[in-house]
């Protein structure tokens, strides 16, 4: 049968927008109608202008023919949307909502485990250093790694040197690493990464000596390099803004997983009886999974919206356009040389690699030394490992929390600043209580659930704030890069010779903490500041619209920055 089409699309959808909006006038105007049914009518209308409208979608109309989504004009270089009404009616319907409701979860289904569990793997074999350095052969009395490869290193300097070697490579490869990401699938690229650091920890546990370790070390931070700052690239093609912040905390929380499981597994190697050391195996436990995890990313990890075969076509249209809601510019293998100038000249990159570098601190010092903090309230070396298990796993609540709240408000300074100084509470009490154990143990509670959840949050600000692709792939590494300097600093903090106190350690990282959460609230000033400008000078963009980043990246004056 002919379905009859007007100008503005078909004909039934046409004279029920027409009659809708009718009625509301008719509503909104006589002052004889309750209260009432005026609100109600207020809401159905906000309801239909953000495309959950319930009246027309109990129609069950079928809108799949003859819509369009949007058209394009090109002209001096430029994109420029076009909002038909067709596609209106589409969203009017509630379809639109429900169709991308069902591919999120279908995305999520598929993307989430995969990342978080190789940033599990990856968190695990970059930390385990800490759980290696106090594990011994419970039954045999075999000795911890310091002993047996490292000379006895009495000051730990040798100890300390090699959990930092792995940071050193990291934070040299990240940029170059992320931009070159950008010109190879995500699956290829990502799977390499898995199975090159796997190889590397399970290479670990044939170091024999300083340089053996120092080795692997250095090649496991190249891998890992090429993972870190990929995941947010990679989650921003899509996820939106408001959901970013959720899946980050999801994927970053599996470094507090890593750090509960960590625990469990080295206490399980703890008692095992090996003609070897125990250390030696645990490196071969929590290797081999990554290389397995890496042959699984290839088959299984979706590619970019547009080319992957995980979608169907209709959802991979749908995936294309959330990809480009808000910002269309050099997407794909294409890489912008004028982005990653602008990169390296934006300020707050640097600033927000300061606040990374004051969490790395102290996140580097949690991860390596939590063990060692905990040996100092007079627990065994095999109740150690089961007590880094709490405060690590309600970090990995308290993220998803915080994340979520920060996803609800749209707000990230102010989330990042209140996380930070909980840390900073936390080694406040370290210093300043030195004999109350349940208080100094509640402390390491506060760091960790303080810093993860200030990492997970920063990560998913700047995945945004950046505008283009090619500036997210260097912004995203720059400040990582400069964040991880702080972990070579909190690899140095904790010396044997100044334990069981550690007055130095605490005092840096609290103080670091402090200054994180100030700097976090001047990039929020700021980035308010040049909000409001723009609305001033260019008026308020409507929601959703999209913003040509293609030559001015998130300088461009429609776009606007999540504070």
């Amino acid at each position: 049968m002919t379905q009859l089409h007007t100008k503005t699309g078909p004909a039934h959808i046409w004279c029920l927008s027409q009659l809708h909006t009718y009625a509301y006038n008719i509503c909104l105007s006589s002052p004889t109608l309750p209260p009432f049914t005026r609100s109600v009518t207020c809401v159905v209308d906000d309801i239909r202008m953000q495309s959950y409208s319930c009246h027309i979608f109990l129609f069950n109309v079928d809108f799949a023919s003859g819509i369009t989504a949007s058209k394009e004009f090109k002209g001096d270089d430029m994109k420029v949307e076009v909002a038909t009404e067709e596609r209106a009616s589409l969203e009017a319907s509630g379809a639109w909502f429900m169709e991308e409701k069902r591919l999120i979860r279908k995305l999520d289904r598929r993307i989430l485990p995969i990342a978080c569990l190789l940033y599990l793997f990856a968190y695990l074999d970059r930390s385990n250093l800490g759980n290696a350095r106090v594990l011994t052969g419970t039954n045999d009395g075999k000795p911890p790694l310091p002993t047996d490869a490292l000379g006895g290193d009495p000051t730990g300097i040798l100890f300390d040197w090699v959990n930092s070697a792995f940071f050193f490579s990291y934070i040299l490869c990240q940029v170059p690493a992320t931009i070159l990401s950008k010109l190879v699938a995500p699956r290829i690229w990502l799977a390499l990464a898995a199975i090159g650091w796997g190889t590397c920890s399970t290479l670990m546990s044939t170091g024999f000596d300083f340089g053996g370790l120092m080795t692997t070390r250095v090649f496991l931070g190249i891998f890992e390099a090429g993972f870190g700052p990929a995941i947010p690239l990679y989650f921003s093609l899509f996820y939106t803004k408001e959901e970013m912040g959720l899946r980050m905390a999801y994927w970053f929380g599996f470094a507090a997983v890593a750090g509960a499981f960590g625990g469990i597994v080295a206490f399980g190697i703890q008692n095992a009886i090996l003609p070897f050391s125990n250390w030696r195996l645990l490196f071969i436990v929590e290797g081999l999974p990554a290389i397995c995890l890496g042959i699984m990313t290839f088959f299984f990890l979706p590619d970019r919206p547009e080319s992957t075969h995980y979608l169907d076509e209709r959802e991979r249209e749908i995936a294309i356009a959330r990809m480009n809601r808000g910002t269309s510019g050099d997407v794909g293998a294409v890489v912008n040389r004028s982005h990653i100038s602008m990169a390296f000249r934006d300020w707050r990159i640097y600033t927000g690699g300061v606040i990374y570098f004051a969490l790395n601190c102290s996140l580097a010092s949690t991860s390596a030394f939590l063990p060692t903090i905990l040996k100092t309230l007079g627990f065994s070396s095999a109740r150690v490992q089961l007590m880094t298990v709490p405060p690590y796993a309600v970090a990995a609540f308290v993220i998803v929390l915080g994340s979520w709240i920060s996803d609800r408000l749209q707000s990230r300074g102010i989330p990042i600043a209140l996380a930070s100084l909980v840390g900073g509470v936390g080694y406040l009490i370290l210093l300043f209580v030195p004999t109350n154990l349940h208080a100094r143990y509640f402390a390491t509670f506060c760091i960790t659930s303080g810093t993860y959840t200030s990492i997970g949050i920063i990560i998913a600000w700047f995945a945004h704030n950046l505008g283009s692709e090619t500036k997210k792939a260097t912004g995203i590494p720059m400040f990582m890069a400069i964040g991880q300097c702080g972990s070579i600093l909190g690899s140095h903090l904790f010396p044997t010779t100044e334990g069981p106190r550690y007055i130095k350690g605490f005092a840096v990282c609290c103080g670091l903490e402090i200054f994180g959460a100030l700097c976090a609230l001047v990039m929020t000033i700021s980035y308010r500041l040049d909000n409001a400008l723009r609305n001033k000078l260019h008026g308020v963009p409507k929601e959703d619209a999209r913003v040509d980043v293609a030559e001015m990246a998130d300088k461009a004056p429609t776009f606007r920055y999540i504070i």
